[in-house]
């Protein structure tokens, strides 16, 4: 059947379609009750009880609240898994519905309630439909929001046992129209990494600055340093983002800070700049310190590697998506971003692919972004992503030629 949305026209079988009200009421359920890192457990039981009324085989507890389902097929082949995140975020919720969060500062405002509903309808599907070669591995990760779920389930063995060969998530993203496929080979998300720097100089009163190293005259210069890396180290066609975002310095106005603080965050696609790029950092701090007489304590934290798509995962999922969104201008690689995702730990470890699914409807007011109080998304998308998944199942397993 054919399953009309704005300016899109989709191709749903209609078990998938029949799914959508089941969809849209575990997504509410989920998005009433959100959960940060690793504290998904009322998500995690919820997953689970759902698995189980399927006769779906499950691990529970896996890196604290993490779960992965198994749905074999009938005859042997490869394994394939999908990944989908659980945890919400530290944000209080300003929408008016009827589903909105009833867990005070906390809110899905990044989809993942979707991306859980998706997984489970995926499953239910799957569970029913069998008829496919090899074994569909299910992911309910937790924590992606930070510090990040995905490194220890696969520390604790999600890729084994049996062994995954390729990979595919999606994340609903709201600077797509709903129903749109973004999806692209390389680098589709940047790596996440985060600085703090703290200057000590001598303080004094602010009529006599000669007598005083100004910790907040040095931070400025080091600040407008940082920025010089990207426009005159950096190759001009790479990407990379150095912001600093945060500064802290005194307490008076007619006295000179002998501390200042500032941190910040970096990101980039190409792996070889994740070693330099903080070598490069601190030797601008380190000589603009020099200069004035300084010192400082530079942490550098690593917190996600890029997320970059394996180039025959990333076909398979395009011409899947071709097949489901009939209209041309429907699929689009023109979709990258520095923020980041730890679905990169798993696509360093297995052949897989990331994608977008347009979840925007501007028309409804369902457009703002995503981590914004307000956000929320077009739920016509919901059976989109399982009739996705479903068919990148079929595709990868040998059932079905799109």
């Amino acid at each position: 059947m054919a399953f009309h949305l704005p300016q899109l026209s989709c191709k749903l079988r209609p078990e998938v379609a029949a799914l959508q009200p089941e969809l849209v009421q575990w997504r509410r359920y989920l998005h009433q009750r959100p959960e940060l890192g690793f504290q998904e457990h009322l998500t995690a039981a919820f997953v689970s009880e759902k698995l189980r009324q399927w006769g779906i085989q499950h691990r529970t507890g896996i890196a604290e609240t993490g779960i992965v389902a198994l749905i074999p097929g009938t005859r042997p082949g490869p394994v394939l898994a999908i990944r989908a995140d659980m945890d919400a975020l530290p944000v209080q919720e300003e929408n008016d519905t009827p589903y909105r969060s009833l867990h005070e500062g906390k809110m899905h405002a990044c989809g993942h309630d979707g991306h859980t509903a998706i997984a489970l309808g995926t499953a239910k599907y799957l569970a029913q439909h069998r008829d496919f070669a090899g074994t569909v591995k299910i992911i309910f990760q937790p924590a992606e929001e930070g510090p990040g779920g995905a490194k220890p389930m696969i520390e604790a063995g999600v890729l084994d046992a049996p062994k995954v060969d390729g990979i595919i998530g999606l994340h609903l993203w709201n600077f797509l129209p709903v129903g749109t496929v973004g999806v692209r080979s390389g680098p589709l998300m940047a790596a996440a990494e985060f600085f703090e720097c703290e200057v000590h100089g001598k303080g004094g009163h602010a009529a006599l600055p000669q007598f005083t190293v100004d910790t907040v005259l040095v931070v400025a210069q080091i600040i407008t340093a940082l920025h010089t890396i990207v426009s005159r180290n950096v190759d001009p066609l790479e990407t990379a983002v150095i912001s600093v975002g945060a500064v802290h310095a005194g307490t008076a106005k007619n006295v000179i800070a002998d501390r200042a603080t500032f941190k910040g965050t970096v990101r980039y696609f190409k792996p070889e700049l994740g070693d330099w790029l903080p070598q490069r950092i601190e030797q601008v701090i380190a000589g603009i310190c020099q200069s004035h007489g300084a010192t400082y304590r530079f942490d550098y934290q690593r917190m996600y590697p890029p997320t970059i798509n394996d180039a025959k995962m990333a076909e398979l999922v395009r011409t899947v998506a071709e097949s489901v969104v009939e209209v041309p201008a429907g699929v689009t690689p023109h979709c990258q971003t520095m923020a980041a995702e730890d679905m990169s730990f798993f696509l360093n470890a297995v052949p897989g692919c990331y994608f977008f699914l347009g979840s925007a409807n501007g028309t409804l007011g369902l457009d703002f972004p995503h981590h914004h109080p307000r956000f929320d998304f077009d739920e016509t998308v919901l059976s989109i992503g399982v009739e996705l998944f479903v068919r990148c199942v079929e595709k990868y397993c040998g059932l079905v030629e799109t």
